[in-house]
Parts: structure tokens; C-alpha cells; sequence
């Protein structure tokens, strides 16, 4: 925990925090997604594991959710980058607690809207293991978040964290903002 807090301290120029978000943009935004398209095909062909196909219904459903999904996450990478002046990253942490904009409508927005962007990709392509590989991802994702991270706010913020916590939902947004 002190190595998060220790690295939070510090803060970056913008021009390395958009440097920083879009290397790791290539692994949520390119790696992650084929990493699950191609490893579901390959676990779907191992055991001959037929694909769930509503035609024109896995496109639509699939396609709103990965593009909802992509927004909100970006939304809340944008606030991350700007108002807080820092990035989705460990080491280069917000120097702000953000409680408004995409944070209002709960406490981790970015990850709610990489789970949905997986998940739309796992409904359009109609496969059960890409559905099981992103429930796995989230998992071990809502693990992290709980037991890594909001440590680490808790140490940084304190007392402003705790009541933003309190108000505010964990990973599922809430209609209203509070």
C-alpha cells in the first residue's frame, strides 16, 4: 500500500499523463478485447462450444453496449487526466478526489464502462467462453478496485473519501447523482 501512496504523491505534466493513458490504452482498448475475440474462438473450437446467435439482435444489443461502455469509460479517463491531474494509472494517480462528472454516479466508472465495452463485445460475437473470460476479468477487476485501491484512496483522502463512499455505489451507476 505505501508503493500506491508513495507513487500518488507525485505529480505528472499533461503531457505525460496523456502519454501514459494511451500506452495503457492499448492494452484496455486493443490487448484486453483480442485477448478475449480471439482466446473465446479458440476456446469455443477446443470444446466444440456452439455460439448463442440472434442475428441481428447480438449486433445491436453487443454493439450499444461496447459503444456506451466506451463512452463512460472515456468520460471518466478525460475527468481523470483533467480535473484531477492524473490518469486511470497506480503510478500516476489523481492528485484530486473526483466526486462530480462521471464519479457522481459512482466510484469507478472507468472499470463500469470497460465492463460493459467487454461484455458488448462477448454478446456480439454470441460466445459463451468470451462471456465467461469477461466475468472472469471483472472479478478479478472488483477485487482489485475493493481491496487494492480503495485502500489506497482511503489513505490518500481520508475522510472526503470515506463520506463519498457512503453516498456513492461502487461499480453499478446510479440514475441520480447525489
Amino acid at each position: 500500500m505505501k508503493r500506491f501512496t508513495k507513487w500518488a504523491e507525485r505529480e505528472f505534466g499533461m503531457g505525460e499523463r496523456v502519454i501514459a493513458t494511451l500506452l495503457a490504452g492499448v492494452v484496455f482498448v486493443l490487448l484486453i478485447p483480442f485477448v478475449i475475440l480471439k482466446g473465446s474462438a479458440a476456446i469455443d473450437r477446443w470444446l466444440h462450444i456452439s455460439r448463442f446467435d440472434f442475428g441481428l439482435i447480438n449486433l445491436v444489443v453487443g454493439g450499444a453496449m461496447a459503444l456506451i461502455g466506451w463512452l463512460f469509460a472515456m468520460w471518466s479517463i478525460v475527468d481523470q487526466l483533467t480535473r484531477g491531474r492524473g490518469t486511470p494509472l497506480p503510478v500516476m494517480a489523481t492528485q484530486t478526489l473526483l466526486i462530480t462528472g462521471p464519479f457522481a454516479y459512482c466510484r469507478n466508472p472507468m472499470s463500469f464502462g470497460t465492463i460493459v465495452l467487454y461484455s458488448g463485445l462477448a454478446i456480439w460475437t454470441g460466445s459463451w467462453s468470451a462471456i465467461v473470460l469477461v466475468t472472469s476479468f471483472a472479478a478479478a477487476l472488483i477485487v482489485y478496485l475493493k481491496y487494492i485501491e480503495e485502500k489506497e484512496l482511503e489513505a490518500r483522502f481520508g475522510q472526503s473519501y470515506m463520506e463519498y463512499k457512503k453516498i456513492t455505489r461502487f461499480i453499478i451507476p446510479s440514475m441520480s447523482k447525489k
